[in-house]
């Protein structure tokens, strides 16, 4: 189990390091994700992405696991 989390973990990381380019193909700007920009305040909550990523990686787990 120790194993799996720190798998997740560095998986994790390796994604919020790669998200300049991630956010090329698309992913952080689909639809659902919610953007409030003000003068000097920036809010990001990425709802769509973040499901997505959910789904994929569970499947992953899923696969891996079975």
């Amino acid at each position: 189990m120790s194993r799996t989390l720190i798998v997740v973990g560095l998986c994790i990381v390796a994604i919020g390091l790669l998200w300049p380019w991630v956010s090329r193909i698309g992913l952080g700007r689909l639809p659902g994700d919610i953007v409030i920009e003000r003068e000097n305040f920036r809010l990001y909550v990425p709802i769509t992405t973040g499901i997505l990523i959910s789904v994929v990686v569970s499947t992953i787990l899923w696969l891996i696991n079975r």
